[in-house]
């Protein structure tokens, strides 16, 4: 089993519990990864979402660094739908042609993947081929991340503050795969099927 970098995870996340899944958190400092394993990357996005003129912490630096570590080590980032991350750092945006770095773009719903709300998220990756990513089935929510919003004009209740960063296990292990699929540029294809 081909090991994976899973970087600026939470550490109460599904990624710890995964065989072949080196994490880098807060703690460790995903920041300072340097390879050699393809990775995930789920960098901090208040920067970058729509309520970025809300986001107080310091950590902008973390999702451009991130992008920049999927594209030496292939892999794939995953950011809120929308992330202004994409137009800063140059990456395709989902359904366009790849990228300088030959990274695509793809636009899912973690819904899709039990996560209890409606969640858009784009991924971006470098060095997965489409074969790599199955279809998955469309699920309906059981819950929104705020009352303020309707699904299908059904009232759905609030999902917890606590739980909405968490990556669900199922899209956890999607992402896992995808980046175990990845080559990059300085690793060939022939030293990946090891």
């Amino acid at each position: 089993m081909r090991t994976v970098a899973a970087l600026y995870v939470d550490p109460r996340g599904p990624y710890p519990r995964m065989p072949g899944v080196d994490c880098w958190d807060e703690a460790r400092d995903a920041r300072l990864y340097a390879g050699p394993h393809p990775v995930v990357a789920h960098p901090p996005c208040a920067h970058y979402g729509r309520l970025r003129h809300l986001a107080t912490k310091d950590d902008a630096d973390c999702a451009p660094l991130a992008v920049e570590q999927v594209r030496r080590f292939g892999g794939v980032l995953e950011h809120p739908r929308g992330s202004v991350l994409w137009e800063l750092c140059g990456m395709a945006l989902p359904g366009h042609l790849p990228d300088a770095h030959g990274g695509i773009s793809l636009d899912v719903n973690q819904c899709d993947w039990e996560h209890v709300a409606q969640k858009g998220t784009w991924l971006y990756l470098v060095g997965v081929r489409p074969e790599a990513y199955p279809r998955m089935p469309r699920r309906a929510p059981t819950h929104v991340v705020t009352t303020s919003r309707r699904t299908r004009g059904r009232r759905l209740p609030e999902m917890k503050k606590t739980e909405r960063h968490i990556t669900p296990p199922l899209f956890a292990e999607f992402l896992v795969s995808l980046a175990r699929a990845a080559w990059c540029n300085n690793v060939s294809p022939v030293e990946h099927a090891g």
